[in-house]
């Protein structure tokens, strides 16, 4: 099981996210894509690195917005491989 980190070693990696935001035990990010194809093409990537890392986002899909949210259940809160998780989504986008 993955550690839980502690709220300083969070807000040094939240640092390295700027699109991402602290939601209580999780990080968030909402994007907005130019219609509903364009989303689900997104997502379906995001589908792929979920797989590939055996860590899955939440996800919420309305029309052409995405709202992904992360943290580790199993550990009660963020753990490194949210992290991991976020960069590795941030990478899609770059």
């Amino acid at each position: 099981m993955a550690v839980k980190l502690e709220r300083q070693k969070v807000a040094e990696e939240l640092q390295k996210l700027t699109e991402w935001t602290l939601q209580g035990d999780q990080i968030d990010r909402n994007l907005k894509f130019e219609n509903f194809v364009d989303a689900m093409i997104f997502v379906n990537k995001v589908a792929e690195i979920a797989e590939e890392e055996g860590h899955h986002p939440d996800i919420r899909i309305v029309y052409n917005r995405v709202t992904l949210a992360l943290t580790t259940h199993d550990s009660g809160g963020l753990t490194q491989k949210d992290f991991q998780m976020a960069h590795r989504i941030d990478a899609l986008l770059a």
